[in-house]
């Protein structure tokens, strides 16, 4: 392995081109070796002032471009499979955002695809986990100072929903980082999902059923409830609270800059995920990119990557029939049945 790890990442959006500039000026130890994207001037875009980058159209071209090492997805989910398995195929270690894959089905080829090889080259971008706040809350239930989790009450707002935004998209895009928060924190997996819908928020686009309120249950005996409001119109906010047997803790309190002007006072409420995260985006990538020096994967796994997407899918069935809805997991492979969740 190179001074610098080598990186090709894929997808030039939002998000791959916060990844660029991350993996350029935000973290040590990586360099960006290429940058593929459809749209190939967005591509340069991205790379612009970068030194040795290359810039390609295909995915597979800039994973078999000079001094790539490793690979960072960020690219639309329904591509994420493919790129994936290339990957494997040629032993690249991987970063790569949620949706790992967006159908259980096609999550669970690649969850085989790598016990197969039969060491770990993946990791998913659920960033909640390096998350400071989050972190904390994790500590404080594993340590039992508080009892067993009896529940969790989790908020998820988002300014406004991008265009083409549906209804089960609510669930199997943006409740999808809680339905992995939760496995963690709590470390049971879900059994079960209901979904509720109140009056639609006159904010919504028409036909959109905004908010929606998600409850999970666990193996554990646990309850996860999960409000989803993606056009609240004022602001990006997460939070999560355990409520325990002897305490409770919450994550996500709003503790940012305190505005003061014209006899009012406020704090700010950040806008959109790569503000309220940014912090959380940095440690994940850097703890990826040491891991991956170093010879080892860390981080969620494929499996959870699995998880995640068959919990959603079961949500989006529920959404649809108004019915509580049992969540059907296959059996957890050997490779992944030391990792904890």
């Amino acid at each position: 392995m190179s001074e610098l790890l080598g990186v090709a990442v894929l997808g030039a959006g939002h998000m791959g081109a916060d990844h660029v500039r991350r993996l350029d000026r935000g973290v040590s130890g990586a360099r960006v070796a290429a940058v593929a994207d459809p749209d190939t001037a967005r591509a340069k875009e991205a790379a612009a002032g970068i030194d040795g980058v290359t810039v390609h159209a295909d995915a597979e071209a800039a994973l078999d471009a000079p001094g790539v090492e490793a690979v960072l997805i960020a690219s639309p989910g329904p591509a994420h499979e493919e790129a994936l398995l290339a990957a494997f195929a040629r032993g690249l270690p991987v970063l790569c955002e949620k949706p790992m894959v967006p159908d259980s089905e096609g999550a669970l080829r690649v969850v085989e695809a790598e016990a197969r090889g039969g060491r770990r080259l993946a990791q998913v971008g659920f960033m909640r986990r390096y998350d400071a706040e989050y972190r904390r809350l994790k500590r404080v239930l594993d340590d039992g100072r508080l009892g067993r989790p009896l529940m969790l009450h989790c908020v998820h707002r988002n300014v406004s929903s991008p265009p083409g935004f549906t209804s089960a998209m609510l669930i199997d895009s943006s409740v999808s980082h809680e339905i992995d928060a939760a496995r963690w924190l709590l470390g049971q997996e879900l059994t079960a999902v209901t979904v509720l819908r109140p009056r639609p928020s006159g904010g919504a686009p028409q036909g959109l059923l905004d908010p929606q309120f998600v409850l999970f249950e666990t193996d554990g005996g646990a309850l996860v409830d999960v409000e989803i409001f993606v056009n609240c119109g004022f602001g990006y906010q997460v939070r999560c609270e355990a409520v325990c047997e002897h305490g409770s803790a919450r994550a996500g309190e709003d503790h940012g800059l305190l505005l003061t002007t014209a006899g009012t006072a406020g704090a700010e409420v950040p806008q959109d995920y790569l503000v309220r995260f940014a912090d959380a985006y940095d440690r994940e990538v850097q703890a990826w990119v040491d891991a991956t020096r170093q010879g080892r994967a860390t981080g969620p796994t494929a499996w959870d990557g699995y998880a995640a997407s068959a919990v959603a899918e079961a949500g989006v069935r529920a959404l649809e029939s108004g019915l509580r809805t049992p969540v059907d997991l296959a059996p957890r492979p050997a490779l992944y049945t030391d990792t904890g969740r």
